[in-house]
């Protein structure tokens, strides 16, 4: 069986960015990955800056080369060719997408287990499964996870395994356990027959420990918080953890030195020489560097308590006892290029 990795994290935290970085993190060498979104929102689309993406699977990228530079360039240009070779003649490996619709699935699952054919987009025109995935939202998720999980099993004519690893762009934290443990509900419920066998299935790939549910968080309170009862609630319901990734982290400019100067009652007339050796003018009341001071202690203050709080924030996330992983913000944003980058910071700080 692939491996599956859910990717989940409080809304603004970047879980979608994380998932597509761990994506083609896993694209290498050869590797076949599949990123699944299951949110409609098309995030992935745009973060490969291809077309929104179909009811099917398509490839979006090559993996980074496994020495050297990445290749990256348009992945529409890459869609239709075979995969570039990474460094020292390594094939790349490639990063296969798809965006899960409720509906398109319902209907697969009709016609694989009751041959419906025709019927079932008679069903589609009359509104019945748009009807059936609104009164019943849980549906919704067993239908969602129910295909990614069948990715995860699939296999080709030779018997391999079609993908590596499975990737899932999953719901926010607060609704992940249960979006992940639907199926064990609808098991329990329907006791025998092929809805009852498809949830056993689905919950046994979701249980098992080729998944992990990697959480994505900032340095904050809020998200930390979430964080931490997914933990908890993932942990209660059987369902494997894997890492924290701490999204967009930021350097501390001041190191302790600097911030002891800081809390010093001296710290005004310390910066004021500090300006003047820079050549901005005298350190004596009312000069340049004199006016200059304010501002700048009310800065390396509020970077203080910043990086205070974070080290704080972090110390928690340790306390949680799961392997964590780092990725700085980008200033510029996210692009393309940036992508790989993130996809290679996770690749040195070990698997994932």
């Amino acid at each position: 069986m692939s491996r599956l990795h859910v990717v989940s994290g409080k809304g603004g935290t970047g879980k979608t960015t994380v998932a597509a970085a761990l994506a083609l993190a896993l694209a290498t060498e050869g590797r076949r990955t599949l990123l699944v979104e299951v949110e409609g929102r098309q995030g992935i689309a745009q973060l490969f800056e291809t077309e929104a993406l179909p009811y099917e699977e398509r490839k979006i990228a090559v993996g980074p080369a496994s020495e050297g530079a990445p290749r990256w360039g348009s992945p529409r240009a890459e869609s239709g060719g075979d995969a570039v070779r990474g460094g020292g003649g390594r094939r790349a490996g490639e990063v296969h997408a798809l965006a899960i619709d409720a509906e398109r699935a319902l209907l697969d699952y009709l016609q694989m287990f009751y041959k419906l054919g025709g019927a079932g987009r008679a069903l589609k025109k009359l509104g019945a499964i748009d009807f059936a995935t609104t009164i019943a939202p849980g549906l919704r998720d067993v239908l969602l996870t129910g295909k990614a999980c069948e990715a995860v099993r699939r296999k080709d004519k030779n018997g391999r395994f079609v993908y590596d690893a499975v990737v899932m762009d999953a719901p926010p934290t607060g609704r992940i356990t249960r979006f992940l443990n639907v199926n064990d509900e609808v098991a329990g419920l329907a006791k025998i027959g092929p809805i009852h066998n498809q949830a056993q299935a689905v919950m046994r790939v979701l249980k098992s420990p080729e998944t992990a549910v990697h959480l994505v968080t900032l340095l904050e309170e809020m998200p930390v918080q979430e964080t931490a009862d997914g933990v908890a609630e993932l942990r209660a319901a059987g369902i494997p953890v894997g890492g924290i990734v701490i999204n967009m982290t930021r350097p501390a400019l001041l190191d302790n030195g600097d911030l002891d100067l800081i809390a010093a009652r001296g710290a005004r007339t310390g910066v004021a020489k500090a300006l003047s050796q820079a050549g901005l003018g005298g350190a004596r009341r009312g000069g340049l560097a004199d006016r200059l001071i304010d501002p700048l202690l009310e800065q390396a203050r509020e970077h203080a308590e910043r990086v205070e709080l974070e080290r704080a924030e972090h110390a928690e996330l340790t306390a949680i006892g799961l392997p964590t992983y780092e990725l700085e913000l980008l200033p510029e944003g996210v692009d393309l290029a940036g992508l790989y980058q993130l996809a290679r910071d996770l690749r040195k700080q070990g698997p994932i």
